[in-house]
């Protein structure tokens, strides 16, 4: 069986992937200056006679392998490779020596667990036919997503994948179980800044200003309507703000001028244009009844993720018959968000997430914090279950 080929070569290359895990966990760049990390990666594929391009995004790579049987399918293999900028707290050897740089979401596993695959997928080229295209790719913790950049570069071109896979770590999810959500799975993802803008002066004579805190703590209580009242409760919805910096304020002085930044996440992509238009009305007109001005600036981030029901169908299949019915999980909605969104809107997608926790070990973090970590067993039923969905989809 095609299953047990590849769960004896996953098992082969565990300490090789571990290893390169570790590599990459150590030296983490940052969204779209990944240029080490493509170098390494480049150096892998050659190693293993890989056929591949690179230059995508700048540092990302295309890799591509074909099977021996004749075919004419094509499916995609996706792996960010991408760091965040934060300072690691864990205590392990493998930590990162790129100080305020951190593979705080898991795109080393990612990496690390794609690069698995194509070891296991070479070595089977006789076992399935069709071309399997494998993208690394950079910059998908900023904004415009590397995803997106790589997209109007023609990377679902030449050849054009009928499926395209993506692989997330998830650290509730212990480790030896998968998870999946058919349809719609993650929302669209929005920056919001405001620039509130008064008159400013001494604390103690408020009657001689435009107040902009005040205006702005109108503003931020009046943009809850946006969601408390204005959406439909069967659309996932939020609107946060995280930042509040006043420019020249003080205990006893009111600023000129206070900014403010947020965020606006939904799972209804007309709503969510809508809903732009709100925002800038309420902030707007909120600030003038007070005597004040308020500019919107709204960057228009990732569009909401949509597995593809079928393709999913199948994928959930294939998992269970790789993992066992017991070890895959259905998945509740998530108001985060991912730039492989991109790939779900222009072709049949999936994107699914590979347990990594383990409570025993005291490996429960969440991902984007200063001690995340993984249960590396993770890395062998990663590669596989990646190899194993390839070649399945293929058939």
């Amino acid at each position: 069986m095609i299953s047990t080929k590849i769960k004896e070569h996953a098992s082969q290359y565990f300490e090789k992937i571990q290893k390169i895990r570790r590599h990459l966990h150590m030296n983490p760049e940052l969204s779209f200056q990944e240029i080490n990390t493509g170098k390494y990666i480049s150096s892998i594929l050659e190693d293993l006679n890989i056929e591949y391009t690179d230059g995508w995004c700048e540092h990302g790579i295309v890799a591509i392998i074909k099977g021996d049987q004749p075919s004419d399918k094509v499916i995609m293999l996706r792996a960010d490779i991408d760091a965040l900028p934060i300072i690691e707290e864990n205590k392990v050897d493998y930590k990162s020596q790129n100080n305020g740089v951190m593979h705080a979401c898991g795109h080393d596993v990612h990496t690390s667990c794609l690069l698995g695959a194509i070891h296991i997928l070479n070595d089977l080229k006789s076992d399935f036919g069709g071309t399997i295209k494998c993208i690394f790719q950079p910059g998908e913790e900023q904004l415009p997503g590397g995803a997106s950049i790589m997209i109007k570069e023609g990377v679902l071109e030449n050849p054009k994948p009928t499926s395209v896979l993506g692989q997330h770590v998830h650290p509730p999810l212990a480790v030896g179980k998968v998870g999946y959500r058919s349809g719609m799975y993650m929302a669209s993802a929005d920056e919001i800044r405001l620039t509130v803008k008064g008159k400013g002066g001494h604390g103690a004579l408020p009657h001689n200003c435009v107040d902009t805190v005040l205006m702005s703590a109108r503003i931020l209580t009046a943009l809850q309507d946006v969601v408390a009242r204005n959406t439909n409760p069967n659309i996932p919805a939020v609107l946060s703000f995280g930042k509040i910096n006043s420019v020249g304020g003080a205990t006893n002085i009111i600023p000129d001028e206070v900014k403010i930044e947020g965020t606006f996440r939904t799972m209804n992509e007309a709503w969510r244009m809508e809903a732009h238009k709100q925002i800038v009305r309420i902030a707007e007109k909120t600030a003038e009844s007070m005597g004040g001005t308020c500019d919107v600036d709204i960057m228009v981030g990732y569009p909401c993720l949509v597995n593809e029901p079928l393709l999913t169908a199948r994928t959930h299949a294939h998992m269970i018959e790789y993992m066992g019915e017991e070890n895959v999980v259905e998945l509740p909605i998530r108001l985060t968000a991912e730039d492989f969104s991109y790939y779900s809107q222009q072709a049949d997608a999936c994107f699914y997430r590979l347990g990594t926790g383990n409570v025993e070990k005291g490996i429960t973090s969440a991902v984007h914090t200063p001690t995340f970590d993984i249960d590396e067993q993770a890395l062998e039923i990663g590669m596989g279950l990646m190899a194993f969905l390839a070649i399945s989809e293929l058939k």
